[in-house]
C-alpha cells in the first residue's frame, strides 16, 4: 500500500473515541496540531460528527475507522487506514474499555471473554501493530487504566484483573520497545458516572473519599494522556494517577 505524505504533521490514533473521554482525549490532541484516526466500534455517526467537527477547524486532520478490535484483523486494518490517510503514526491511545460488574457469583466464561479481550487482548495486539511505525518518530503509547488496576472495585473483579494486567502489560512493552517508543499509562478516578444506573448514595461515598471534594473532568485525563504522549520525552513505564488523590482513601 502506498500511504500518503502528510507534510510531517504528527498522528495519534485513539480507540474508543467517538464519545466520552475518548471524544474529549481525541478533540485535545488535535488542538495540539496533530492529525486524529478516530476508532470506534458502534458509534460511527458520533464518531462521524466529531471528526466532521474536528475537520472544519483544519481540513483533512481526521478520519474514522470502525473495527471491533477483538477481531483478529482489526489491529492491521487500523494501521492500514492510517497510513493510507496519513502516512506515519507517532500516538496510540489505547482507550476503548468494556465495563460492567461480575459478581463473583454471577461471572460467567463470556463475561471473562469480553472483558480480556476490549481491556488486556486488543490494546497488546495493536500496540505490537503500531510498534514499528512508532519507532520511526520516537513515539508514544498511552493506555487508559484504571486506580481499580491497583486496588480492586466490589462486585468487578474481572474488569479489575483487566486493567491490573493492562498496568504490566504498560511496563512490559516499555521496557522492550525502548528507547525508541515509550509507553506509560493515565489511571483515571472518578471522572464520569457510569452509564449504567448508580445510586446518588454511592456516588456521595465516593466523592467522601476524594481530597479534592469533586469529580474530575475528561479534560483532566485528556491533558494527562498529552502529556504523556507529547511532552514527557524521558519519561516510560509509568501509571499516572489522575483521581483527586482517591488512591489515598482507598
Amino acid at each position: 500500500m502506498t500511504s500518503k505524505d502528510n507534510g510531517g504533521v504528527p498522528v495519534a490514533i485513539v480507540t474508543g473515541a467517538a464519545r466520552r473521554i475518548g471524544a474529549v482525549i481525541a478533540g485535545q490532541l488535535h488542538d495540539k496540531g496533530l492529525n486524529v484516526v478516530i476508532h470506534c466500534r458502534g458509534s460511527r455517526s458520533e464518531a462521524d460528527a466529531l471528526s466532521a467537527r474536528l475537520n472544519e477547524r483544519r481540513a483533512g486532520s481526521t478520519i474514522v475507522v470502525q473495527a471491533d478490535l477483538v477481531e483478529d484483523a482489526a489491529p492491521e486494518e487500523i494501521v492500514a487506514a492510517t497510513l493510507a490517510a496519513f502516512g506515519r503514526i507517532d500516538v496510540l491511545v489505547n482507550n476503548a474499555s468494556a465495563f460492567y460488574p461480575t459478581p463473583v457469583d454471577e461471572a460467567t466464561q463470556a463475561h471473562w471473554d469480553e472483558l480480556m479481550a476490549s481491556n488486556l487482548r486488543a490494546p497488546f495486539f495493536l500496540s505490537q501493530a503500531c510498534a514499528s511505525h512508532l519507532a520511526v518518530n520516537a513515539g508514544a503509547i498511552v493506555n487508559l487504566v484504571d486506580i481499580h488496576a491497583l486496588v480492586p472495585m466490589q462486585r468487578h473483579a474481572v474488569y479489575c484483573q483487566a486493567k491490573a494486567g493492562l498496568v504490566m502489560q504498560t511496563r512490559s512493552l516499555a521496557r522492550e520497545l525502548a528507547p525508541d517508543v515509550r509507553v506509560n499509562a493515565v489511571a483515571p478516578g472518578a471522572i464520569l458516572w457510569p452509564e449504567h444506573e448508580q445510586s446518588p448514595e454511592a456516588e456521595a461515598n465516593i466523592l467522601d473519599r476524594i481530597p479534592m471534594q469533586r469529580p474530575g473532568r475528561p479534560e483532566d485525563i485528556a491533558g494527562a494522556v498529552a502529556y504523556l504522549a507529547l511532552d514527557a520525552p524521558y519519561v516510560t513505564g509509568q501509571i499516572l494517577a489522575v483521581d483527586g488523590g482517591r488512591l489515598l482513601n482507598m
